[in-house]
């Protein structure tokens, strides 16, 4: 597989070279090792890892119900009372990051209405807070840690 713009992980992969598989942390399970699910596993482990997102808080390919159509969310992270906070879109590291990408993410928000959007594709990574009030949204520098994605409490 393709070395990522990502930290490396103790990977755990088995199956045979034909159909190899790969462990997902957060589903507790193997499946199928394709470019994207590599993606998402260096992806979870580096907020997990790196940047403080409690491994309780995320889970892998969300089914959301539209309607009749049902569609799958790669990566959703939540907040302690499990509240959508943020939504992962990944593509393989083949794949642009273009404006079809950023409008099937926005689809999704529409159903959830989540604070965080990230698209990334292992080798760039997008991240922008929504701005409800304004509907607009802002891109930002880096990947936020868990803790600055939570509402300030008032003492």
């Amino acid at each position: 597989m393709e070395q990522l713009n990502l930290p490396t992980y103790q990977v755990n992969i088995r199956g045979t070279r034909e159909m190899p598989e790969i462990f997902d942390f957060l589903r507790r399970r193997y499946v199928a090792l394709t470019p994207e699910e590599w993606v998402r596993q260096h992806f979870t482990h580096f907020l997990v890892d790196h940047k403080g997102y409690p491994k309780g808080l995320l889970a892998n390919e969300v089914a959301l119900r539209c309607g009749e159509k049902t569609l799958r969310c790669d990566s959703l992270v939540y907040s302690a009372d499990m509240h959508p906070l943020m939504i992962v879109e990944y593509k393989a590291p083949d794949v642009p990051l273009s404006q079809r990408v950023f409008t099937q993410i926005s689809a999704y928000n529409l159903l959830l209405h989540v604070d965080y959007l990230i698209v990334s594709n292992g080798l760039q990574h997008y991240c922008c807070r929504m701005d409800y009030e304004r509907q607009t949204y802002h891109f930002l520098d880096e990947i936020p840690p868990y803790p600055s994605l939570l509402p300030l409490k008032d003492d």
